[in-house]
């Protein structure tokens, strides 16, 4: 039985976290990183998860015996929610950590401001704090149909729902119709709340809404959507993970179109 007073450790090198390299994607617990012999450059307490307090870790070591660092694209199909989420805190901490270490306004060092999550110029005292991309992330419903598409970047075959960041002066609703517009040339409306996520790719909010097709005819945008479609419960293609808000807005979609033909 794992002792209780160790802890887990999410320690990256560059963005890649460390690992068992068989079995289940797990991180070490252990009661110091030394007992794991990895130098840290930085870490910080993150949170709880099974019982253990996790540590967000920065480490220019090479892995222990058995261990390997991975990028957590490499995982993110197979891992739990709640296990995904820790490892996303942790690799946004430490990647704000990697670009904040002097202040942008003065080039001063920075430290740990006590009592937040916040870096402190020793010189001119700005605050720093972990930066967060608010994006919109969209379904849009058609009927009894939805659509989905496939950026450049996804794995082969994966389609999902469209998404973008918001840029200064927008409203989240204002960026759903730009982004739409410009990725796949229709309009929408009647644009809805859904949900929220934070998302370590590599530092974004991700902010869920549903909206309503209101006309016309898709154009992917080159360079941006290879392809895009509309898609019924009985024809979908291969999907986004179940840890992405992506893939639970899509479930949420095939629950309200009701019991499939073989289901019933």
């Amino acid at each position: 039985m794992a002792d209780p007073e160790q802890a887990l450790w999410f320690a990256f090198k560059g963005e890649k976290l460390l690992v068992f390299k068989n079995g289940p994607v797990r991180v070490p617990l252990a009661d110091t990183p030394e007992d794991l012999n990895l130098d840290v450059t930085f870490r910080w307490e993150i949170g709880d998860l099974e019982g253990h307090t996790c540590w967000a870790v920065e480490t220019d070591a090479e892995p222990p015996e058995g261990m390997v660092f991975r990028g957590m694209r490499d995982f993110f199909f197979g891992v739990d929610e709640d296990f995904f989420r820790m490892a996303g805190r942790a690799r946004q901490i430490v990647g704000w950590h990697a670009t904040h270490r002097f202040c942008g306004r003065c080039g001063g060092e920075t430290e740990p401001a006590p009592g937040e999550l916040a870096k402190r110029c020793t010189r001119c005292g700005m605050m720093h704090y972990p930066r967060l991309s608010p994006a919109a992330i969209v379904l849009v419903q058609r009927g009894d149909q939805l659509l989905l598409a496939r950026s450049p970047g996804f794995p082969k075959g994966l389609y999902s729902v469209l998404a973008g960041f918001v840029e200064p002066g927008e409203s989240i609703e204002e960026t759903i119709v730009r982004e739409v517009r410009e990725e796949v040339g229709i309009g929408v409306d009647n644009i809805r709340y859904f949900g929220s996520q934070p998302w370590p790719f590599p530092n974004s909010l991700m902010v869920g809404f549903t909206a309503d097709y209101a006309g016309g005819e898709l154009a992917p945008e080159p360079g941006e959507i290879e392809a895009a479609g509309w898609y019924t419960v009985h024809d979908l293609p291969q999907l986004p993970p179940s840890t992405s808000i992506a893939r639970a807005m899509i479930d949420d979609f095939v629950r309200r179109q009701g019991p499939s033909p073989k289901e019933l």
